[in-house]
Formats: C-alpha cells, structure tokens, sequence
C-alpha cells in the first residue's frame, strides 16, 4: 500500500498525478474517507490533471456529474451518499457508467458495496495530526 501525506493544497496536483499513475488500466476507482475528509477535493485535482476545463463539484444532489478530459474521453464523478436504497443505482443505470471504459471517481462507495466491479482501486483518505492522509 502506497501512502502520501498532503500538508497544504499546493501539494495536490503532485498527489494526483501520482494517484493516475497508479490507476493503470483500473477505470473505476472509489474514494472512501469520513465527512470533509477531501474525497471531492482530491477528485477534482484529479480531473485538473486529465484536462477538464468545465467546472467541477460535488455530484451530491445530482448523484453523478460528467466531465470531458483534455483527450475528450468521458470522466463520471459520483456520490452516493444521499441514496437510501440499492434500487436507485439500479435506476439510475449504474451499470452503464461502471463498464463504459470511462473513468468513474465514487464518493461513498460502501452504500453501493455490492455493486462494485471487481477491478476496483480504492483510495482512502484520513486526516491525522492535521494532515491528510491518501493510501492506495
């Protein structure tokens, strides 16, 4: 396991384009971490380093936001904080972000745990001494 501290923002493009390169051919990749850890944060940092000009928010309401990258492949950012039951990412057609061979950045991966595909990378984030903590 890889672990990275991050001691203020400036340090985040740095993490990120560490954490792409750990991706590999891995495209869904889940971010697990308490409430204002920086899931969202580091997501976006994330999509900075793949070229999204548009605007990039916390998918909370919406469930998920989609992005294009500087190659105009899709990115799909998720929350699944506010669902309440399995049947709304079945509704939403989850299926068809999961294995679209685009990347898909999950927030709140535990409340959809069992719909996860097996080749997952998943990021955890802490904050510890006043610092966050990414491992991988």
């Amino acid at each position: 396991m890889t672990s990275l501290k991050i001691n203020n923002l400036s340090e985040l493009s740095s993490v990120s384009q560490k954490l792409i390169q750990a991706f590999g051919n891995k495209k869904v990749i889940t971010f697990k971490g308490q409430m204002g850890a920086g899931k969202t944060t580091l997501i976006k940092a994330i999509c900075e380093e793949l070229g999204v000009k548009q605007t990039i928010s916390s998918p909370t309401f919406s469930i998920v936001n989609e992005y294009l990258s500087s190659s105009g492949k899709k990115i799909y950012h998720f929350d699944f904080y506010r669902i309440n039951k399995i049947s709304e990412a079945y509704d939403m057609g989850y299926e068809e972000y999961f294995y679209s061979d685009a990347y898909c950045f999950i927030e709140w991966p535990e409340k959809i745990q069992e719909l996860m595909p097996a080749d997952v990378l998943t990021v955890n984030i802490s904050v510890k001494d006043g610092l966050r903590v990414v491992e991988f």
